[in-house]
């Protein structure tokens, strides 16, 4: 099994929650396919989907909730076939 990186596309804010009461968009463990959202990065109030460019198992957030991110920074390791 590979690990692949899904990276973050622009600089801001990341959530894994798409509101602060709502379940999370994927948990560890989870399975993903290319294009499910794995999260949201807010900048100056607009929020902005990350998706998911791979399929495979998401072994770890690499990222807080809520935490600072920048262009290209690793969010989600996920273990791809």
């Amino acid at each position: 099994m590979a690990h692949h990186e899904i990276l973050c596309p622009l600089p801001g804010t990341f959530y894994r929650r798409p509101a602060p009461d709502a379940p999370p968009f994927v948990k560890e463990g989870d399975t993903v396919n290319a294009g499910d959202t794995i999260g949201l990065v807010e900048v100056m109030k607009q929020f902005s989907e990350v998706q998911a460019d791979a399929a495979g198992k998401v072994v770890r957030f690499l990222v807080e909730n809520e935490g600072p991110v920048e262009p290209g920074q690793p969010l989600v390791m996920i273990e791809t076939a």
